[in-house]
């Protein structure tokens, strides 16, 4: 009678955290989403349709913060969904807005146009490089620095009123340049910007907030291109506005008889 062989011994994983682990789809295709916005808003300002490249940054701005809404959510926050949201937003909101202010506006203006461009999207590249380093060190209340989505929708609601107000880029090129420096500049200080962070959507909000959102929404579909311009011209200003408010409060408590 033939033994019968041993059975092998059974192979285990020294440590089973070790095992790959899977890929969240939902918020990773928004992340995709946003980024196939912002290359069409590039591919759109090749072939000259500026409105179009404008209207695609800021549809690659809403997609931005729904995926990390919707990954919190969900419970669904990964490391790779970190690194590809952050490759992402280089694209839609360094990359792109860069490239289509140039092309529209500052490429009449030779060295000092793609130097105003390339001012930008370093800006954004260091905002993002930032950001990404000081998770858990600064205060989540507060964005150190203009965001980069923000940035990028100033840029394309000047290149959207303006066209809509029949200007060339041409015509506004002084002007695209100092926006876009300042905008790029404005990224990488230390100025605070209020993050909204803190509004927790599973609260019960008052009545009064529902209207007053209706109410926005509204006011942004008189005249989409003015009202989302001013809106960010007015965030950006804010930072500043909030330093200058906490600067002030510091000097006049250091004055004070006794300190």
């Amino acid at each position: 009678m033939t033994p019968i062989p041993p059975t092998p011994p059974r192979k285990t994983l020294v440590n089973p955290e070790l095992r790959r682990r899977g890929i969240y789809i939902l918020p990773n295709l928004l992340t995709s989403a946003a980024l196939f916005a912002g290359f069409y808003a590039i591919v759109q300002a090749m072939n000259g349709r500026f409105e179009h490249s404008a209207v695609a940054i800021f549809i690659a701005m809403v997609l931005d913060g729904l995926d990390g809404r919707v990954a919190r959510m969900t419970n669904t926050q990964s490391a790779f969904g970190a690194e590809y949201d952050s490759l992402s937003d280089m694209v839609s909101f360094g990359a792109a807005p860069a490239l289509v202010i140039y092309e529209w506006a500052l490429k009449g203006l030779g060295k000092l146009g793609w130097v105003a461009a390339f001012i930008y999207c370093a800006g954004a590249a260091l905002r993002l490089a930032r950001f990404n380093t000081n998770i858990g060190v600064v205060d989540k209340r507060y964005f150190q620095g203009l965001p980069s989505p923000a940035a990028a929708a100033l840029i394309a609601g000047l290149i959207w009123v303006l066209i809509d107000l029949g200007f060339s880029g041409e015509e506004v090129r002084w002007v695209a340049a100092g926006l876009t420096v300042f905008a790029g500049v404005t990224m990488i200080s230390n100025i605070p910007y209020w993050s909204g962070k803190d509004v927790n959507l599973r609260k019960s909000v008052p009545f009064m907030m529902v209207g007053a959102i209706v109410l926005g929404f509204a006011l942004i579909s008189t005249y989409p291109p003015g009202v989302l311009f001013l809106l960010f011209l007015a965030y950006a200003i804010s930072g500043y506005g909030m330093a200058v408010w906490t600067w002030y409060g510091k000097r006049k408590v250091g004055s004070e008889p006794g300190r």
